[in-house]
Formats: C-alpha cells, structure tokens, sequence
C-alpha cells in the first residue's frame, strides 16, 4: 500500500480546491462592483442629460424662435389705437347671453373677429410657432406652437395648443400646455401665480392680455373639464366657471419629477391691442 506524505507547508487538492473558490468569488465581486460603477454613470449621463442639456437645449432653440418671430412681426404696439381713450387699452365687448359652453355664430367681440382669419390659418401650421406667451411673475418668455406633443412641441421648450380650444383673444377657452420640469420647462413655476398677475400673448396681429383668476392645485390628466369651452373641472367641480367667456388656461405636471396629476390656472381676457 502506497503512503502519501503530506511536507509542512504543501498543498493538497483540498486547498487547491478552496483557493480556487475564493478566486472565483474574487473575480465575480470585481465583475459586479465593475458593473454598478458603470451603470451608475450611464444612470448619471441620462440625469444630467435630462435635467441640463434638454433645458439648454430646449431654452436655446425657444428663445431663437422668439427672436425670429419678433423679427418678422417689428416691436409689439405701444401707441394706443385711434378711438381709444389716452392710456386705456381696447377691451373686447362682453358676450351675449348665451347657452353651452360656446357662443353663437356672430357674437364674438369684435377684438376676436379681427384675428379669425389668422388663428384659422395658424390653426393649420402645427408644430410651428405662432405666438408668444409672457408671464412676467415668473419671468417667462415662450413661444406658442399649435398641439400639444412632445417631439414637434413641448421638448423643443415651446407652449403647445390645445388644438380643439379657442385661438388667442377669441371667445372660449384658449387652452395651453407646457412641461414644468426637462424640455426648457417653461411652466416650472406656474404654481407661483397668483389672483391679478399679468399675462400676455402676442401674435401677428395683436397682443392680448389675460389676468389670472383662479387655479386648480391638482386634478387629474383626463380631466377634461379644464379645458372646456367653459373651463369647469369634472372632478373638482367647485373649480372653474359657468358663463361663457374669453378665458386662457395654463396646464402642466404636478407635483415636480412627476406625471402624477395636472396644475391648472386660469385667467380672463381683458386687454386687446392690434398691431
């Protein structure tokens, strides 16, 4: 019978075995750590590609088309219309009675007459820019673009146009979205409006200005009493209106980082003046 003879300090196939185990487990533990480094950079590019480089991006190609369009159009009015009274501007007739939640054919005010034709032709340009949004509470200046999606309007940080709502200074609801955070997020503050604030849109013809009323905290995104002819909430239905009018409707994501659920705010028209 043969005797194997184990020398101080030698190896036999059972600590081979085992020092090859803590190897592999070595080699495995690198392989992880190796691989949660990298997925959290790439977690880390996608961060700082949504949270900067979109709202540069977006704020960039906004403000060039503002620019662009206030090229095309010359310097907003400043001189009050003829037939006007010094310092006061033009301010659309009040609506007629009326049932529904729109108004009749011939009974619009006569500042939302003078821009029918051209809200019909803008109507027709999508993903195009037509007007000018500025919120001076939030310091906001945006273009406004017919639609409301992503890749054609509001990633390009554009405000997007309800497309089935009122056209600016017409009687209804003109009805606007924008994102409140990546994309130039021209809303991020929107919930920093209050009762009386100034807001104006600007177009070809004219330059319209809206006076916040009310707002809506939190509803849902089918919501869509919000934006009704008459803005009146489905779900809250404490909020919004029950006359016809001439009303502006701001809508975006809340709360911050989230989808969740829609902020309203919303304002009337009282001020008109054509360019």
């Amino acid at each position: 019978m043969r005797r194997v003879t184990v020398r101080p300090g030698g190896r036999g196939p059972g600590s081979w075995r085992a020092g090859r185990g803590r190897g592999l487990l070595a080699w495995g533990l690198w392989g992880a750590a190796e691989l949660v480094v990298t997925l959290g950079l790439v977690l880390l590019l996608l961060v700082v590609h949504q949270l900067w480089w979109t709202n540069r991006e977006a704020r960039q190609e906004a403000g060039r088309t503002v620019q662009a369009l206030q090229r095309e159009w010359g310097p907003p009015p400043s001189a009050v219309p003829s037939g006007a009274p010094s310092g006061e501007p033009v301010v659309p007739e009040p609506l007629p009675s009326a049932t529904g939640a729109g108004t009749t054919r011939g009974s619009e005010a006569p500042a939302a007459r003078q821009s029918q034709s051209h809200s019909r032709s803008q109507s027709q340009s999508h993903d195009q820019a037509y007007a000018v949004l500025r919120i001076p509470r939030i310091a906001l200046t945006a273009p406004v673009a017919e639609g409301t999606s992503k890749g054609g309007v509001l990633d390009r940080g554009y405000v997007g146009h309800y497309t089935r709502t009122a056209q600016a200074g017409r009687a209804g609801n003109f009805a606007l979205a924008g994102h409140r955070n990546t994309h130039g997020e021209p809303f991020r503050r929107l919930d920093r409006l209050r009762r009386g604030d100034r807001i104006t849109v600007e177009t070809r013809d004219a330059v319209y200005t809206y006076t916040v009323d009310k707002s809506l905290a939190r509803t849902a995104p089918s919501d869509s009493g919000v934006i009704a002819p008459v803005p009146r909430s489905n779900i809250t239905t404490s909020a919004g209106y029950s006359e016809p009018g001439y009303y502006l409707t701001l809508t975006t994501c809340t709360p911050e980082f989230s989808s969740r659920y829609r902020l309203v705010v919303w304002g009337k028209l009282t001020a008109m003046r054509p360019r």
